[in-house]
């Protein structure tokens, strides 16, 4: 798996932890915890996907919309 997309996947399992938790009426506590905390995770990804070495190989102008 690439390094970039671990937190991808991460955080999108703890986004549906975090629905999950509402959906469910779980404890006032956990989801206001959850909430509290979630900026933390999609900042990590966010520097984890903007960081990642990833060589691209076509310009803008070439592949604008990647329908080749």
């Amino acid at each position: 798996m690439k390094n970039y997309l671990f937190p991808v996947y991460l955080v999108t399992a703890f986004l549906i932890v975090y629905v999950t938790a509402i959906q469910a009426n779980l404890s006032t506590a956990l989801i206001l915890f959850l909430f509290s905390i979630s900026p933390l995770p999609v900042i990590w990804m966010v520097y984890k996907v903007l960081t990642a070495d990833v060589k691209v190989n076509s310009t803008f102008e070439e592949k604008w919309y990647e329908d080749q």
